[in-house]
């Protein structure tokens, strides 16, 4: 059953809320860093194949999170209502739309592969590998769109517990799976760059099935009604209002890095191999800001189904506080150790110089990077995604692209890196003084809020 978020110690819920999260998504940071660990081992043409699929396998991710953000939105305010027949209705429909998109999207990107791939700078020695891993990689894009959206629907009514759980079990599948259908350990095949493939594909369909059955058994969340088509639109319509531009919000991202990782391979092999490098050991520094991120969602939804924007606005203050304190912590530890981190992935001497060159800089961002995404995450919940999508077209269009070309051309590589942490620190000012001006104006419209239990 879902736990109610409207009431009680608001520190005490992020806190509930995040700690699951942050095994979770450590899980699947360690999911990809195993992968380009493995994979390195190979050389680095099979690693730099690997980086240049990561901005497509980043951007059908993020399709799948926006569903999964916006079937969590409505999920969650529907719980904060108080309306559990509306909540099956929109978990219901919701993996049904979740496959009806996988089918359209497999098919696109299954012909599409080697033109992409091109354009994305990839090399005619890199191609061949890219393909053999993409062509399996999207076949198994059922496990990875559908789960993702009933780990959402999960998170949404306030269990972030089980989602991780199911999570962790994935990653320590992958990692078992990958040396052994890699480098054929155990007396099976040596697959190469396909085993790190069919490796990804069996973790997911792990996932498929637990979610699934968490949410039928566990949380009581689907309907096995079959609906009526114009109730099925209906509950599209309101996930889409909110998954499409959510959707796109984090689209945009990998897709700017598809641009950025474009303008990379113009340094050289290693520069993208570094790239490729550092941008995993980010993920790995950022996973408590993601982790408090995702834990927004359920806590604003269901505060704002039951019209408790102080409390909201309160979340936010403290959210604040932890990413500046998180992003300075993480910055120094990344600047004492990115040489040995870089080292461990890779041990060409210029891949490693590159990538401590990017952990060097970056890092002093991560506050920022981690207030938008807490912000977004919250307008997310609010029904509101059209903030969310301002916010990152400035940051990655305006801002991070742009500047990127000019910092390439004026000092090399290190402007690239330089680019993404001006962006960073821009956006993030503007994204909390946002969200605190949306929550004044709600809270305007509601006659009388209750006191807010700060401990």
């Amino acid at each position: 059953m879902a736990l109610s978020l409207t009431e009680g110690s608001i520190g005490g819920h992020l806190r509930r809320l995040t700690l699951p999260m942050i095994g979770g998504i450590f899980a699947l940071v360690a999911f990809n860093l195993a992968d380009t660990y493995f994979v390195g081992q190979l050389g680095t043409e099979p690693l730099a194949a690997v980086s240049f699929t990561f901005p497509v396998v980043l951007t059908l991710g993020s399709l799948a999170m926006g569903l999964g953000i916006g079937a969590a939105s409505v999920i969650a305010r529907a719980i904060g209502e108080g309306d559990h027949s509306r909540v099956q209705r929109f978990t219901t429909n919701s993996l049904i739309l979740a496959l009806v998109v996988v089918i359209v999207f497999v098919a696109i990107g299954l012909f599409t592969i080697d033109p992409l791939f091109t354009a994305l700078g990839a090399t005619p020695e890199t191609l061949p590998l890219i393909r053999e891993y993409m062509q399996i990689w999207y076949f198994g894009m059922i496990f990875l769109v559908i789960p993702m959206v009933g780990n959402s629907a999960i998170r949404a009514a306030g269990d972030t517990a089980t989602p991780s759980l199911i999570m962790v079990t994935a990653a320590i599948v992958n990692i078992a799976l990958d040396p052994l259908l890699i480098f054929g350990w155990a007396g099976l095949p040596a697959l190469g760059l396909q085993g790190a493939a069919w490796a990804t594909v069996g973790s997911r369909a792990v996932t498929l099935v637990a979610s699934l059955l968490v949410l039928h058994f566990k949380e009581h969340l689907l309907s096995l009604r079959f609906p009526r088509p114009m109730e099925m639109l209906w509950c599209w319509k309101d996930i889409l209002h909110v998954g499409v531009p959510a959707a796109m919000t984090q689209m945009i991202q990998p897709m700017s890095i598809g641009v950025v990782t474009s303008l990379i391979a113009s340094f050289g092999a290693e520069a993208v191999a570094a790239f490729g490098i550092a941008t995993r050991l980010e993920s790995l520094a950022l996973i408590v800001l993601m982790a408090l991120a995702a834990s927004m969602g359920p806590f604003v939804g269901q505060n704002s189904g039951a019209q408790r924007y102080d409390r909201i606005q309160r979340s936010l203050q403290l959210s604040l506080w932890f990413c500046m304190g998180w992003g300075l912590l993480t910055a120094v530890l990344l600047a004492l150790s990115a040489t040995q981190l870089a080292g461990l992935f890779n041990g060409e001497p210029e891949v490693i110089a590159i990538a401590t060159r990017y952990l060097w800089i970056v890092p002093i961002s991560y506050g920022g990077a981690g207030i938008i995404q807490v912000a977004s995450a919250a307008f997310n919940a609010l029904g509101k995604p059209l903030p969310s999508v301002v916010m990152t077209v400035v940051r990655m269009g305006v801002l991070y692209v742009p500047l990127a070309y000019v910092g390439a051309n004026w000092v090399g590589i290190s402007g690239v890196f330089v680019a993404a942490c001006v962006s960073n620190l821009t956006v993030g000012i503007g994204a909390y003084l946002w969200n605190q001006r949306t929550c004044m104006a709600r809270m305007a419209t509601v006659p009388e809020a209750s006191p807010v239990a700060l401990e």
